[in-house]
C-alpha cells in the first residue's frame, strides 16, 4: 500500500498487479519500472511503450477572455493557435522566470485544453484562477486520466483502437470517440518517438489500459525509462533544466516565446527576455557526452579543461540507445560551442566530457509533409 500522504492515479491497482516497483513522485505513488528501465526504454524505441501520466494536471479554459488569460501568463500567442493544434507554452513570473511548462491544445474552436506538470499543478491552477480575465471559465478536470502511447508501433496500435486519430500529425489534436466516450487525443509525447496522448474519463481508463496492453507491440513503461527517453530526446524537465530563476532563452526554449508577443512588448519579463534573445546570456543549456568514467548525475559540477568550476549538471544517464553516458547542464556561453572539451566532477574526481548537439537521439515525429513550391 502507498503511504497515506501519497495520492494514486486511477490505474494504481493495475501497476501493482503487474509487479511494478512503486516510488513517490510529485505527491503520487507511481511506477518507476516494471521489467527494468533499460528494457522498457529499448522497447519504447523499438515498439510501443504505454505510460500512465494521469498524475499530470488537466484543465479547460474557455470563454471570451480565455486568450487574454493565457497571454497574460505565458509567452504564447494564443490567438494564433488554431483549432486542432497544440502548442508548447511557458508559465512565466514577472521577471520572465519559468514557473512551469505546459501543453496548450485547441481540440476544437471552443476554448483550450491544458496539461501541466504534476508537481506544479496546484500552483498553476491557483495562478490561473487568480488571473482570469472577465467572461472566462476555468475547470480543473480531476475526473480524467491521461495515457501516453509512444514508439514506432504506436500508429499501428491506434489504427485498431481509434483509426481516426492516426490522421493526426505531430502536435495535432482533436476530440474522438473511443470506448463509447468522447476523448481528447494529441499526436505528441515526451520520448522523441511518434506517439499519442489520450485524455479519457477515469471510468474508462482501466478498460483502455487493458485494451492497449492486449497488443503484442505494447508494454507498460515506468518513470525511469520515461526520464532516460526524454533526456535522449533533449527534452528539459521542470525542476531540473528549468525553474523560476531560469528564463526561456538561456534554457534553449526560445521557441516557446512567440515573436509576435515580443514585438508587442507585453510578455512577462519583457526586458529580460528581449535582452536574452539579443544574446545577453550569462549561462546556457548544453548537451554533454561523457567520454570516460562514471555517469554524470544531477548536481555534478562542470569544470573547464583547466579545472575552473563553470556550471552544473541538471540531468544525466547512461544512454541505453547510444551506449555511453549523456547529460545536460548549464555553462557560460563561452564554453557552449560544439566540441568544447570540459570535465565532470564525480565523487571528487574529474572525468572528460565534450559539448555535443541536441537531441542526442533523433526525433521520430510524424510531421506533416512540407508543400513543395513549384
Amino acid at each position: 500500500m502507498p503511504e497515506p500522504s501519497l495520492k494514486t492515479t486511477v490505474l494504481h491497482a493495475h501497476h501493482v498487479a503487474l509487479g511494478a516497483r512503486m516510488v513517490p513522485f510529485a505527491g503520487y505513488d507511481m511506477p518507476v519500472q516494471y521489467e527494468g528501465v533499460v528494457a522498457e526504454h529499448r522497447w519504447t524505441r523499438a515498439s510501443a511503450g504505454l505510460f500512465d501520466v494521469s498524475h499530470m494536471g488537466q484543465a479547460r479554459l474557455h470563454g471570451e477572455g480565455a486568450v487574454a488569460t493565457l497571454e497574460a501568463l505565458t509567452a504564447l500567442d494564443a490567438s494564433r493557435l488554431k483549432a486542432g493544434r497544440q502548442s508548447y507554452a511557458l508559465l512565466l513570473n514577472e521577471q520572465g522566470g519559468i514557473l512551469d511548462d505546459w501543453m496548450v491544445s485547441r481540440p476544437d474552436a471552443n476554448g483550450f485544453f491544458l496539461v501541466v506538470n504534476a508537481a506544479c499543478k496546484d500552483q498553476d491552477f491557483r495562478i490561473i484562477q487568480e488571473n482570469l480575465r472577465p467572461d472566462t471559465q476555468f475547470e480543473v478536470l480531476s475526473d480524467r486520466a491521461l495515457l501516453a502511447l509512444q514508439g514506432p508501433e504506436a500508429k499501428a496500435v491506434m489504427a485498431e483502437v481509434c483509426p481516426a486519430a492516426t490522421d493526426l500529425y505531430f502536435m495535432d489534436c482533436g476530440r474522438f470517440e473511443l470506448l463509447g466516450e468522447r476523448v481528447i487525443i494529441s499526436r505528441s509525447g515526451y520520448t522523441g518517438e511518434d506517439g499519442f496522448e489520450i485524455s479519457i474519463p477515469n471510468a474508462k481508463a482501466s478498460e483502455l489500459w487493458d485494451r492497449l496492453l492486449a497488443f503484442e507491440a505494447v508494454k507498460p513503461v515506468g518513470l525511469g525509462a520515461r526520464d532516460s527517453l526524454r533526456l535522449e530526446a533533449g527534452m528539459p524537465l521542470y525542476g531540473h533544466e528549468m525553474d523560476e530563476t531560469c528564463a526561456p532563452f538561456e534554457a534553449g526554449l526560445g521557441f516557446g516565446v512567440a515573436k509576435t508577443r515580443l514585438a508587442r512588448g507585453d510578455v512577462r519579463g519583457q526586458a529580460r527576455l528581449a535582452a536574452q534573445k539579443a544574446g545577453a546570456l550569462e549561462r546556457t543549456r548544453v548537451a554533454l557526452r561523457v567520454l570516460s568514467g562514471p555517469p554524470a548525475r544531477e548536481g555534478a559540477r562542470i569544470l573547464s579543461e583547466d579545472g575552473t568550476d563553470i556550471g552544473l549538471v541538471t540531468s544525466g544517464v547512461p544512454s541505453p540507445s547510444l551506449g555511453y553516458s549523456i547529460a545536460m547542464g548549464y555553462v557560460p556561453p563561452a564554453f557552449a560551442a560544439m566540441g568544447t572539451g570540459l570535465n565532470i566532477e564525480v565523487r571528487g574526481k574529474s572525468h572528460p566530457a565534450e559539448v555535443t548537439s541536441l537531441p542526442f537521439v533523433a526525433h521520430s515525429y510524424h510531421r506533416k509533409p512540407k508543400v513543395q513550391e513549384r
